[in-house]
Formats: structure tokens, C-alpha cells, sequence
């Protein structure tokens, strides 16, 4: 009679009254934690995928925690036969997107102009000396995601990339969208959320191959949510109508000049120099945050004559369109769905995820898998491709219902991994509330989606997407080819250009101010573009 635990991908014969953490660690699987196994830090999360009835029953180290999370310093092997299936919050995070791709040529800087500089051994940040050092002097961009978390480390008196990492956000305990952290945040004290995701991401500065210490600035983009957990601000008005920030309302109170937040490192205790700054980037209204606001940083929108339109499809999805002169904006409460969210057999784009589909003439599934491993489960771009050959195929029609009444349909017996037609509602709903809202903004600005000049897609998932797919599902609008353009991760590009740009920066806090917020809800039309874009068939 033997346990086997399955770990990230490495599977152990499991030794009963031995925990979670001592399996990996005997084994070579680094588990973040700062307490040395106390069940103090609540770092040394754990997701049970199957099993969870041969572990032992949680400790009080674990009332934070819910559905399969676990502390694995305190999680023992307790059962004499069967599998536990599980994995660190540090997976190989093989399609987390850390970079942008086609960008316009006027988004790049000729010359870098930073906050910190140098005269002799001096440095300043804004003028003000800070400290005293002849070592290269950095600078630090993140885009904070509420699944990812990516970093890209800057030499700031050359603007040249030094180094980059990413990993999963570990925030993922308190929920998967921001209205599940949001309520985690509210229901628990002590801000656990920042707390951990700090301890995270001081591991990953330290990783870096420089000194931490010659880190003085740090540009954070991130939603409404994100970014105000990490900076430690209450964020329960989010959630509520008219879901802003505090920071948001005291601006439109006169009692703040801009969104943007601006700390000193040591305040949040990260290994950085503790004089250096970090800087927030402005939201731009209600959900549409930071990371939405680096994204038209990185397009140039500034200077844009063309009507273009800016989609970030995510748990929740930021809409823009304009140019220059006027820019509208709305938040389309996707949900998690094509994240692998909600989805019986969905997951991140990680090892093991499905990411492309092809049905067979005979009807069969030809599955292309991410790191050429059994399969796991499916990952968004993985369910874009799924949808748009049920279609194709007439295995599914319009509504989302699957041919001869079937519930579910298989797409890898082996590792069963299948789709039901209740994941497909998932998907319809996520997609309905995009559709919405890029319908509601071409509206209120008077256009047709045959007027638009250029569609960036932004993001992770929309950089690996099947844009074809994604028309035939009606995702996007039916438009040419020459006009999309996947950007990859344009909030990293934006965070950064924020870094190493004053001038850029000014120009980001001028443009959010000027920027339209759409309320989607408000909409008198908005349930029927609802219930349209629902439908899995193309769009105008």
C-alpha cells in the first residue's frame, strides 16, 4: 500500500507522517518560506489538486486558507494508498508573457531620462541624494497581474535590460478575480494577501544577479486591486459602486493631484535600497487601472492620430478607443473563465496545459500540449481553438450546446481531460461581457469596428491566441488580419518606459486624467449586447 505524491512534475513515493514541504524539499523542489517551517509565514502554499483525504486535517496555522490551498509545513501524508496530485505556487511558468511584441516604432525612447541619476559617486532620486555608491545604479519595472507577476530589471544610466523573471501570483488562496481577493482582503486582518505576495517577490529580487541595494526605484503596474494591495491600502470601495480607489475618490475630492502612489521601499520592507522609491502608476477609472494605463503608454497613444482600439482580455478585461484627441475607456467583468478559471478542466498557461486543438477529420482531437508533457488540463488560448472547432465541425452550435445532447466531450482519455457544456456557459458569459463592452464604447464613440485602424490585443493570453479562432467565436471583432496586432505584455513595456522616462511618466499622468470612463452597466443596451455577445458566432 503506497501514496504517491505528485509534485509540480516530479511524482515521490510519499512517506506517511512526513509533510508537504519535507517531500519537496528532500527532493530538490524549493518552496518559498521566510520561518523555517513554523507556519508563521504562510508562504509555503500548495495547491491539492487530488487527495486531499490521505493529507491530515489543516492546522490552526491554516484557518486563512480555502478550497485546496494548504501550508505544506504543516500538511502531512496521513492515507496508506492512493495519489496526491499537488503544486507550489513557483511552477515553470513557460507562457507567462514578459515582454511586448509590435509595438509602434514612436513608443521606443531615444534618450532615457530617469528619476535616479548620478553625479560622481552621489546618486539622487528627483534631485534629492539618497545615497553615495560607484556600483551601476537600477531600476526595477513589475507588472503586478492577478495571476502572473512579472519583473524586468534596468540599468538606468544606459536604459539597457539587465535581467527578467516572473512567477505566479500567490495571491491565487484568496480567490482568482479581484472581487473574490477584494472580499478575502475585507473578511481577513493583517493584510495576509500583501504579506505574502511581498515575501514572494522579495525571493525574486534577491534572485536577481545584482546587488538589491543598487535598486532605487521601482514602477508598479497593476489593476484598481492589485496594485492598492500591494501598496497596503484598504481596497473595499473597489468592490462597491462606484468601484474606485480611495485614491481615485480623493482625487475627485481635490485632495490629491493624481492616482499615482509613491512610498518609500522600506515601508514595505523589500530588499531594495530602503530609500528608494516606489512608484504606482495612475489609474485610469474605477477597474481600468495601472496596468491598463502602461499599456497606452506603450502604444503611444500620446501622439496617435489613428482610431485605434486597445483590448486586454483578462479576469477583468480593459477596453480602449480613441487617439489623441479623445480616448474613451470601460472594464468588462470577464472573470477567470479563459484563464482556466471556473473551468472543470481549465488551468494557466503552464507545463502540461493544452494550448492548441485541431479536430480531426475522423473526429478525433489533436492536442499540442506546452512542454510536450502528459496533459494536464487546458489552458485560454487552448479553449479559443477548442470553441472555434466545435464550431467549425458543427459539434456545437451557436448557443453553446454540444451535438446529440452530449454533456461533455473528452478531448484526452488518457489523462482525462475534457470539456463540459457547463464550462462552455463559463466561456459564453466572459465572452459576452468583452463583447459588451467593445460594442458599447464603438457606440457611444459613433464608429462601426470597420472604422478602427488598428486592434491591439494586450496581454498573455491574447498574445497566444488563435486571432482566426477568436473571430470565428466572435472574442473580437471580424476584422482583417493587417489590423490586429498581439502585443504581448504591453503593461510591462509601459511600466518600464515609466521607469526610465520622466518625461514619459508626466505625460502618462496628463493623459489618464483626460481619459472617458464608459460604465458599462449604465447602458440602457447593454444586456442585449450581453446576451449577442454570448454567442459563439462572429461579430461586426
Amino acid at each position: 500500500m503506497t501514496v504517491h505524491l505528485h509534485i509540480n512534475s516530479l511524482d515521490i513515493e510519499a512517506r506517511s507522517g512526513k509533510t508537504l514541504f519535507d517531500h519537496a524539499e528532500e527532493h530538490g523542489i524549493q518552496v518559498p518560506t521566510s520561518c523555517l517551517k513554523q507556519g508563521k509565514c504562510r508562504e509555503c502554499l500548495m495547491e491539492i489538486v487530488a487527495g486531499m483525504n490521505l493529507l491530515s486535517d489543516p492546522a490552526p496555522e491554516e484557518a486563512h486558507l480555502k478550497d485546496n490551498f494548504r501550508l505544506s509545513c504543516r500538511t502531512q501524508v496521513t492515507g496508506t494508498s492512493g495519489t496526491v496530485k499537488c503544486h507550489t505556487m513557483r511552477r515553470a511558468a513557460l507562457r507567462i508573457v514578459d515582454s511586448g511584441t509590435g509595438l509602434p516604432d514612436s513608443a521606443t525612447i531615444q534618450q532615457i531620462d530617469p528619476a535616479v541619476t548620478r553625479v560622481g559617486n552621489q546618486i539622487f532620486l528627483s534631485g534629492e541624494p539618497i545615497a553615495q555608491s560607484s556600483e551601476a545604479i537600477h531600476g526595477l519595472a513589475m507588472d503586478l497581474g492577478t495571476t502572473t507577476v512579472v519583473l524586468r530589471l534596468m540599468d538606468l544610466e544606459t536604459g539597457q535590460l539587465v535581467a527578467g523573471t516572473s512567477f505566479e501570483n500567490p495571491q491565487r488562496f484568496g480567490g482568482s478575480d479581484v472581487m473574490a481577493r477584494i472580499k478575502y482582503d475585507s473578511d481577513h486582518k493583517g493584510k495576509l494577501l500583501q504579506r505574502v505576495l511581498l515575501g514572494y517577490l522579495s525571493r525574486a529580487i534577491e534572485s536577481l544577479p545584482v546587488d538589491p541595494t543598487t535598486i532605487y526605484e521601482m514602477t508598479v503596474a497593476g489593476n484598481s486591486t492589485m496594485r492598492d494591495l500591494f501598496f497596503g491600502l484598504n481596497v473595499e470601495s473597489i468592490g462597491q459602486k462606484p468601484y474606485r480607489s480611495l485614491t481615485e475618490h480623493e482625487f475627485l475630492d481635490h485632495n490629491r493631484t493624481t492616482t499615482s502612489l509613491a512610498v518609500q521601499a522600506k515601508q514595505l520592507r523589500l530588499p531594495i535600497h530602503p530609500a528608494a522609491r516606489i512608484y504606482g502608476l495612475p489609474l485610469v477609472s474605477g477597474h481600468v487601472g495601472a496596468d491598463a494605463a502602461a499599456c497606452l503608454l506603450a502604444i503611444d497613444m500620446l501622439t496617435e492620430d489613428r482610431l485605434v482600439a486597445v483590448m486586454d482580455i483578462g479576469t477583468n478585461t480593459e477596453v480602449f478607443l480613441g487617439n489623441r484627441n479623445r480616448i474613451l475607456a470601460a472594464s468588462c467583468p470577464a472573470g477567470p473563465a479563459f484563464e482556466g478559471g471556473a473551468i472543470a478542466c481549465g488551468m494557466p498557461g503552464l507545463e502540461g496545459a493544452i494550448e492548441r486543438v485541431q479536430i480531426q477529420p475522423d473526429g478525433s482531437f489533436h492536442n499540442e500540449v506546452i512542454g510536450k508533457v502528459p496533459a494536464e488540463g487546458i489552458c485560454g488560448s487552448g479553449l479559443v481553438d477548442l470553441l472555434s472547432e466545435l464550431v467549425r465541425t458543427g459539434q456545437m452550435n451557436e448557443m453553446g450546446r454540444f451535438r446529440d445532447r452530449l454533456d461533455s466531450l473528452v478531448l484526452d482519455p488518457q489523462q482525462n481531460v475534457f470539456l463540459r457544456e457547463s464550462d462552455v456557459s463559463e466561456l459564453a458569459q466572459a465572452k459576452g461581457a468583452n463583447v459588451a463592452g467593445i460594442q458599447i464604447v464603438m457606440k457611444e464613440y459613433g464608429i462601426q469596428a470597420s472604422d478602427i485602424d488598428s486592434f491591439y490585443l494586450a496581454g498573455g493570453f491574447a498574445r497566444h491566441i488563435d486571432p482566426a479562432a477568436a473571430r470565428r467565436i466572435g472574442l473580437i471583432p471580424d476584422l482583417p488580419d493587417e489590423k490586429i496586432k498581439q502585443l504581448g505584455n504591453a503593461a510591462i513595456e509601459g511600466a518600464t518606459l515609466a521607469l526610465i522616462s520622466q518625461s514619459r511618466r508626466h505625460e502618462l499622468e496628463r493623459l489618464v486624467q483626460s481619459i472617458k470612463h464608459v460604465e458599462l452597466e449604465t447602458d440602457p443596451g447593454f444586456f442585449e449586447f450581453f446576451v449577442e455577445g454570448c454567442q459563439f458566432k462572429q461579430v461586426g
